[in-house]
């Protein structure tokens, strides 16, 4: 062993003891498309409270990036889809953008930045081919900024991947292959990733593969060995993490490069806004996995200790509902930072509830409710249309947490929401001489009928908002004219 490997080996043991709360490998990714985000001070303090030594960014915003500054958490920092163009088309962008937005931070008590995210899931079906383009030439003028920099020794650029990049036709992992579309140029791009010795990021959603086919057999989906096995040749699957996983291993076989990195970028479980994104289906999927990532058995083919970033910290209210309502709740912890359910950071069975965020302030205990006189509904469907339509009513959805209220309850908990997430504008709790004010608590024993927090980031103007977070606002403004129809079935 090298003398620079033997000291990165210590250090990373060293990491370990002194984290002992958590599986040593495991990170969480840190999203921002909340109306009120927790201040980043208040997250980082989370973070190290529970021993979380690894967090994944979406960008490079500055107010976040900064506050982890002396924390000695490894970060990863990200380059937003609308940004690919920019980087791929000039060489330049690239460089100032390494020099704002990853440079100025590694200094001496600054910001422990190892992975630059370019993209995220750009290749995905869904996107039409929008940055087939843009992805690889903006992935290949970071990672030259960063060698230019004299940092691509210790910082490495990727990209993270939508699992869709790859496929099998017999759902068998060694027929595994990237997808036909994009054969090329995965090919192209995962050798350019070998030989500048940066990983191959990839997002793998078992609950996605529940949600997408009523038919996936339901306990494939977790970790806790309940799954009828999957035989590939000599190879056993109980899993479909595994599986998919070992998809991919395949993927990069075939296309030259059998030994890359693997990272997994995001994996979790929602726990609302589904009939199968619950609070006690997400428990067990997490317990399953940790205790997996707790015994390094990694996958069949790829055994030993895992990277993965779990998905994700927090709740977020402003995310897009187009891939489905549990888009907002995939959090191991509420918009507020309070922890949802006991969790094992460990996998050796030391069940307990994460430390939650300290220090958050809330906003006033009151809450804005349909006035009982109110009897005739038919006027009250246009103000629900337009709440749910800039607020966040996914929590409605049937057999989800407020699924089960209500006429009344439904109209209310929308009216709350809006008027919460406008930050108790007492202007907005009127809905033309609907609605009123309280002082006591309207959650039911299943839906929580929120407060919202102080938020620092409150007063940001819309202009000056992220264009991704407003793309989100806008998808979600279209699709929110579909709530009322789930507002209607009571």
């Amino acid at each position: 062993m090298k003398r620079q490997e033997f000291h990165a080996a210590i250090r990373a043991f060293c990491l370990c003891v002194v984290y002992v709360n958590a599986v040593c490998g495991i990170g969480v990714n840190w999203g921002t498309i909340a109306s009120h985000p927790i201040a980043p001070p208040i997250v980082v303090g989370m973070l190290k409270d529970n021993g979380i030594n690894k967090v994944k960014l979406f960008d490079a915003d500055p107010w976040t990036v900064t506050a982890l500054a002396g924390s000695g958490i490894e970060v990863v920092v990200a380059v937003p889809n609308d940004m690919l163009h920019r980087m791929a088309s000039d060489y330049g962008n690239a460089k100032e953008w390494v020099k704002e937005n990853v440079t100025t931070h590694l200094h001496d008590g600054g910001v422990k930045i190892k992975y630059v995210a370019v993209g995220n899931e750009p290749f995905l079906a869904s996107y039409n081919g929008s940055f087939l383009g843009d992805t690889f030439p903006a992935l290949k003028n970071i990672q030259r900024a960063l060698d230019e920099a004299g940092l691509g020794e210790t910082v490495k650029a990727t990209v993270p991947h939508n699992a869709d990049v790859y496929e099998s036709p017999s759902n068998q992992p060694s027929d595994g292959a990237f997808r036909s579309d994009i054969q090329k140029l995965m090919t192209d791009m995962v050798n350019f990733l070998d030989q500048h010795q940066s990983p191959f990021m990839v997002n793998i959603y078992p609950f996605l593969s529940l949600y997408a086919n009523d038919h996936f057999p339901f306990e494939f989906s977790f970790c806790d060995q309940q799954g009828q096995p999957l035989t590939d040749g000599a190879v056993q699957y109980t899993n479909v993490f595994d599986a998919n996983y070992d998809t991919l291993v395949w993927s990069l076989k075939k296309a030259g490069v059998p030994n890359l990195k693997i990272i997994v970028g995001e994996v979790g479980w929602p726990t609302d806004g589904n009939k199968n994104a619950n609070i006690d289906l997400a428990k067990r999927f997490y317990d399953g996995f940790m205790a997996k990532m707790a015994k390094n058995e990694g996958t069949p083919l790829r055994p030993g200790s895992l990277d993965v970033y779990l998905f994700s910290l927090l709740d977020e209210d402003m995310k897009s509902i187009a891939p489905g309502m549990f888009e907002r709740h995939w959090g191991i912890f509420r918009y507020d930072g309070k922890p949802k359910f006991p969790m094992d950071f460990t996998g050796e069975g030391q069940d307990k509830l994460p430390i939650g965020a300290k220090g958050v302030q809330y906003l006033p205990k009151q809450w804005c409710l349909l006035k009982k006189s109110v009897k005739n509904l038919t006027t009250v469907w246009p103000h629900v249309d337009y709440a749910c339509s800039i607020s966040d009513c996914s929590s409605m959805e049937l057999k989800s947490s407020c699924g089960d209220l209500d006429s009344y309850g439904r109209v209310s908990y929308v009216f709350n929401m809006h008027f919460q997430m406008q930050d108790q504008d007492v202007e907005v709790c009127d809905f033309n001489g609907m609605a009123e004010l309280v002082s006591e608590n309207a959650s039911t024993a299943t839906c929580l009928f929120p407060v919202q927090i102080v938020s620092s980031a409150n007063s940001i103007p819309f202009h000056c908002l992220p264009a991704a977070l407003v793309l989100g606002i806008l998808i979600s403004h279209l699709m929110g004219r579909l709530i009322p129809e789930l507002i209607h079935l009571v």
